[in-house]
């Protein structure tokens, strides 16, 4: 008999070496599968970033990074959109019809509630940092400067909304990321609101 083949034994090695390779095929596939995806980095890069605004006092402004982009979030003070009615006459774009921003931010103050600001920190001429000015007629920024962002690189200004002034090299207003409040003390950038 043993010429005589074991069907019953051949089945099972066939079904042990299919069940083994297969595994195999599984395993590596799988860490060529996961490099396919971003890395944590790339994820945290582009994850909405939740901001703590409990302790920004009126007039101060906090910087958070959201995509690799500083995202300035500033709590004005009644007197600070008072100027935003003060300069309309100043600006490029005063209804903001030219630059980027969501839907819930076109107007006057250019945000969902009218005591914060929060946009991107770089300027739209040529990606320099403008500075913060909240000081009114500064002598190296003229009489008619009323506060707002100051880019050294080549002189654009913009007021306490983000607006661009006429005469700025910069050729629209900063940009308002997308956002929404989580609570009275919380915002998340980088997430549309729900209320927009």
């Amino acid at each position: 008999m043993s010429g005589e083949v074991d069907k019953r034994r051949r089945q099972a090695l066939i079904a042990t070496a299919g069940v083994v390779g297969g595994a195999g095929v599984v395993a590596a596939l799988v860490p060529f599968v996961e490099s396919m995806e971003p890395s944590a980095k790339a994820q945290a890069a582009g994850a909405p970033v939740e901001v703590d605004i409990s302790k920004l006092a009126p007039g101060e402004e906090l910087t958070v990074e959201w995509r690799g982009k500083p995202v300035w979030v500033l709590r004005r003070t009644p007197r600070m959109l008072k100027t935003l009615e003060e300069v309309r006459d100043q600006l490029k774009d005063p209804e903001s019809k030219q630059s980027i921003q969501p839907e819930f931010a076109r107007n006057e103050h250019r945000s969902l509630k009218p005591e914060y600001l929060v946009v991107i920190g770089i300027c739209t001429h040529l990606g320099c940092a403008p500075t913060f000015r909240p000081d009114e007629a500064p002598a190296d920024l003229g009489p008619q400067w009323k506060g707002g962002y100051f880019c050294p690189c080549h002189g654009s200004r913009y007021d306490l909304a983000g607006r661009v002034m006429k005469g700025s090299p910069a050729p629209t207003n900063l940009v308002v990321p997308p956002y929404r409040f989580l609570s009275d003390t919380r915002l998340l950038v980088g997430a549309e609101t729900e209320s927009a």
